[in-house]
């Protein structure tokens, strides 16, 4: 059976790590996931049934090829819809989340590249990066449904047929081939892919303002904002007088009143995006918080 055969008759989700992956998938209990992995570096992954999140802050930048279902990608200042056949990059350190969806009967199927700092330093120690160009945010970069970009990873399918693991020699070529492919298409690209700068030291908040709708540990947030963990509490403190896991309900809770109120949204549609994990919890916690239930906001007109 081909894994394209295999993958179609999915299995129940079995773990399997790569520290290259650092990324926390919450998954639905009626939820099948299969991962198939040429290299820790390349990987096909399939999403059976039902709507799921991730969020995850990606350790290096993410290459993705959505082959069926669709997607919604959410980060501090934009929101992204991708379905089958676009390609784009997720930048490192940036909390990101992810809502994929099947459509139309098919799965949520994807190809999944990592551009590690590692092999970014050795590919820019060979070849000069350009510098003419202002950096680039960080944020989801996309790239459609680019014939170059799609013939690098769509080569990529016969390999995870192979019985045996795909050898570095090919791996490194097919990563080589995209990093190259994506500075001939986007020549400023070099600004984000050769930057390997660590997070520092920022005024914490404004980052909390953008990135509170995200869920990330607390050391998490540290890091991103160049804090340790005891300095980040500390400094939360002072900004805020109150500790950041009430500051961070009480936001949300604010901006899913918001959403509720202004923009007419049902509350099965938002709480995934305010940073709730399951509808129950952000029921309750709205309920407890302002005397009323999410529904009652378009139904009876709280603002």
């Amino acid at each position: 059976m081909s894994i394209n055969e295999h993958l179609i008759s999915v299995i129940p989700y079995q773990p399997k790590v790569f520290l290259a992956d650092m990324v926390f998938y919450k998954i639905a209990t009626n939820m099948a996931f299969q991962t198939h992995y040429l290299t820790p570096d390349i990987k096909l992954s399939l999403f059976g049934e039902g709507t799921f999140k991730t969020e995850t802050v990606f350790e290096h930048h993410m290459l993705i090829w959505f082959i069926s279902g669709e997607t919604k990608i959410v980060q501090a200042d934009s929101t992204h819809y991708f379905g089958a056949g676009d390609i784009f990059l997720i930048p490192r350190n940036q909390p990101t989340t992810i809502i994929n969806y099947p459509l139309n009967g098919q799965p949520h199927k994807a190809v999944a590249m990592h551009l590690t700092k590692e092999r970014l330093k050795d590919f820019y120690h060979r070849n000069k990066p350009f510098t003419n160009h202002l950096p680039k945010p960080q944020n989801v970069r996309s790239f459609n449904k680019h014939p170059l970009l799609e013939s690098c990873l769509a080569s990529l399918i016969p390999y995870f047929d192979l019985k045996d693991a795909l050898p570095h020699n090919i791996a490194n070529i097919k990563i080589e081939e995209a990093i190259t492919i994506l500075r001939t298409i986007d020549v400023g690209i070099d600004t984000l892919l050769a930057n390997f700068e660590e997070p520092g030291k920022i005024n914490l908040s404004d980052y909390m303002e953008k990135n509170f709708m995200f869920n990330m540990t607390m050391e998490k947030f540290g890091y991103l904002t160049g804090r340790s963990l005891t300095t980040f509490k500390r400094d939360f403190k002072k900004t805020y007088n109150t500790t950041p896991q009430k500051w961070l309900t009480q936001k949300r809770l604010a901006l899913a009143h918001y959403l509720l109120s202004e923009k007419k949204k049902n509350p099965v549609d938002l709480y995934l995006e305010v940073g709730f994990e399951n509808l129950s919890h952000f029921s309750f916690a709205f309920k407890k918080h302002f005397g009323y239930a999410p529904t009652a906001v378009t139904r009876l007109g709280h603002a």
